[in-house]
C-alpha cells in the first residue's frame, strides 16, 4: 500500500534525514550526495532551509580550498534528534 505524502512533509522529512546524517559524522556536499543520492542543488537548498525548522547547521572550513570542510549541527532547536534516530527507517522509506 503506497501512502501519499505531501511535498511539504517530504521536504520536512528530508531536512530531518540530512540533519541526522550531518550530526552522525562529518559530511560535505559530495559525501552527502554519495550517501543519499540527492542532487547537489537539493542538498544545498535543504541544508540552507534547516533553520526554517529551528535546526542550526554551520559549515566548518577545514583547509585552504574554498568549500574544503564539513557541515555540523550546532543545535537541533525544537526537534528531537532521538525521535529522528528512532524513526529513521520510516523516514528513509518515505523519501525513497
Amino acid at each position: 500500500m503506497d501512502i501519499q505524502v505531501s511535498k511539504q512533509k517530504k521536504a520536512f522529512l528530508r531536512k530531518l534525514y540530512l540533519a541526522h546524517h550531518i550530526d552522525s559524522e562529518q559530511h560535505n556536499l559530495l559525501s552527502l550526495n554519495k550517501l543519499t543520492g540527492m542532487p547537489r542543488r537539493t542538498l544545498q537548498d535543504a541544508i540552507a532551509a534547516l533553520s526554517d525548522i529551528g535546526i542550526e547547521c554551520q559549515f566548518i572550513q577545514d583547509g585552504e580550498r574554498n568549500n574544503a570542510g564539513y557541515y555540523r549541527i550546532h543545535t537541533w532547536g525544537p526537534i528531537s534528534s532521538a525521535w529522528v534516530d528512532t524513526h529513521l527507517e520510516k523516514i528513509t522509506e518515505i523519501l525513497a
